[in-house]
């Protein structure tokens, strides 16, 4: 008896670790639906752009290199790269195999066609960056072969394959000339990746469908780098805009993945049967000052604001504890991060009170811009304006819709602005947001020859103690001169339903549907 006994509970335990492991081998085939808060914005990659339209575009269209899980920076479309002249030119390999989405085979002209079209599109916020306005400067762009792209700079910059890697940009996003219409206008995105643009119905839902003619690059996929092998047949992007509605659908296993949770809602999920993995994150809270306004444009007035907000409890309450207050360009996940970054005018009720008296302010209404599709932006925008009141400051919400928030973003049309910048994976490429001619570009937040100069020196070397010692020159004179207020760096919170494997958060903060399936 006690040998059958035995022999039963062996074929049990056998049983459950069969089960567990069939659990944890990659199946193919099914749909992954993702719950996203909003519609994306285009389907034109890097413009007329947003996160959640980075998100989907990432799976339709490559780049040449991407951003590892370490945030390092790996091969992509490319699939090697060698660098001369002094660190001035660097060739890149298009990986063997690559195809786009109707079957044609990827070479160099087509790298340069998408690079040349994006170049010259007044919408591509992007250009700046490589036009040599923050220092990076792309001369030309060559195609030695068939098989070969070859970038050339005006000089070495630490920076070039980390902007190349930037999602939001695309800069090396390549496309196929088909992606047009015959009169030049956009039509759909035939880009590289393993997935294709199978439907978008506005509003509603984006469908992507597997592309059979993908050819993985053999190093593991790291976040956007490496293979990209692709299980799910179709990964449906359903557009969710109320939190509990998205909460529901999770619980009912009708959506498989709910990205971006505000960490209020992790208990809930968690008592309603969801997964809920974390990552320290990059996408960095802020309150944008427009300092070029004749009220905010006295120092003695943002000084005043920096000490009547205090960013610590900010933080605590914002992210449940789960992330510290962070004023600088430099997130805690970053290799170059150190306490050194949180230095920044302490909260001091009174002495912000002495700089308003000093300032000759008379009690001028100051507008807080926000908006409720993205409820940290809101919550900071009325913590921030109960903060100010208690000072005596007038500061009144202008609650709008995102996209209209988004363009006066765009247009420099603000006061004050509750705004979250997406992650950027290197604190020089944070501060480049930042930094810059308002008369050029009305999205900067910091007009200062001194900053400018320190955002060039940081780039220039790609030695990490002479680029950490920079980085902290330049926010010691952001906490001087206050062109933004920094809050803190969200925490990646994603929950999943009990059939999605194989996915995983990372600093990113963007979801990576390639690598992941479904059980049955």
């Amino acid at each position: 008896m006690k040998t059958a006994i035995g022999g039963l509970a062996l074929a049990l335990a056998l049983g459950f670790a069969a089960a567990a492991a069939a659990q944890d081998t990659p199946r193919p085939g099914g749909t992954i639906t993702v719950a996203l808060n909003a519609d994306i914005r285009s389907t034109d990659p890097g413009i007329n752009r947003d996160g959640n339209t980075d998100t989907v575009l990432q799976h339709v269209v490559e780049s040449l290199v991407g951003y590892r899980n370490d945030l390092t920076v790996g091969p992509a479309l490319a699939e090697s790269w060698a660098v001369s002249d002094g660190g001035r030119t660097y060739d890149f390999k298009i990986r063997q195999g690559a195809l786009f989405h109707n079957g044609k085979p990827v070479t160099s002209a087509e790298v340069k066609w998408s690079w040349d079209r994006r170049w010259a599109d007044a919408a591509w916020s992007c250009r700046r960056i490589f036009d040599g306005t923050t220092g990076l400067k792309v001369d030309a762009v060559e195609t030695p072969d068939a098989q070969t792209i070859r970038f050339r700079l005006a000089a070495p910059n630490a920076l070039f394959l980390a902007q190349l890697a930037n999602f939001q940009c695309f800069a090396s996003g390549t496309i196929s000339p088909d992606s047009l219409n015959p009169d030049g206008s956009w039509n759909t995105p035939i880009g590289t990746g393993p997935y294709t643009l199978a439907a978008w119905k506005r509003g509603e839902a984006v469908t992507l469908q597997k592309f059979a003619g993908y050819k993985p690059l053999s190093e593991p996929g790291s976040g956007y780098a490496g293979a990209r092998i692709a299980y799910a047949d179709t990964i449906r992007f359903q557009i969710v805009p109320d939190p509990s509605t998205a909460e529901a659908a999770l619980a009912a296993g009708q959506v498989d993945l709910l990205p971006s949770l505000a960490p209020s809602q992790i208990d809930e999920v968690k008592a309603n049967g969801g997964t809920v993995e974390t990552a320290s994150g990059l996408g960095w809270s802020a309150i944008l000052v427009q300092t070029s306004d004749p009220l905010l444009s006295d120092l003695r007035m943002r000084l005043a604001l920096a000490h009547a907000i205090d960013i610590k409890q900010i933080a605590q309450a914002q992210t449940y504890g789960l992330a510290e207050a962070n004023p600088s360009g430099v997130a805690k996940a970053s290799a170059f991060f150190d306490d050194g970054f949180l230095a920044w005018p302490d909260y001091d009720p009174a002495k912000a009170q002495a700089l308003l008296q000093e300032a000759g302010y008379k009690g001028q209404p100051i507008t807080i811009q926000t908006n409720k599709r993205y409820d940290g932006m809101y919550n900071n925008a009325l913590l921030v304006q109960a903060m100010l009141a208690a000072v005596g400051i007038d500061a009144r919400l202008e609650v709008l819709d995102w996209a209209t928030q988004l363009d006066n973003y765009t247009a420099g049309k603000f006061q004050l602005q509750s705004f979250s910048y997406s992650a950027r994976l290197d604190p020089s490429l944070m501060y480049g947001i930042l930094v810059g001619s308002k008369a050029d570009t009305p999205t900067s937040q910091w007009d200062d020859p001194q900053a400018a100069a320190l955002l060039a020196q940081s780039v220039q070397t790609d030695d990490p103690v002479a680029r950490k010692a920079v980085l902290h020159q330049l926010h010691a004179l952001m906490a001087q001169q206050v062109p933004t207020l920094g809050l803190y760096y969200d925490v990646v919170v994603d929950a999943s339903g009990p059939k999605l494997r194989g996915y995983h958060p990372w600093a990113g903060g963007k979801p990576i549907l390639w690598g992941t399936w479904k059980a049955e």
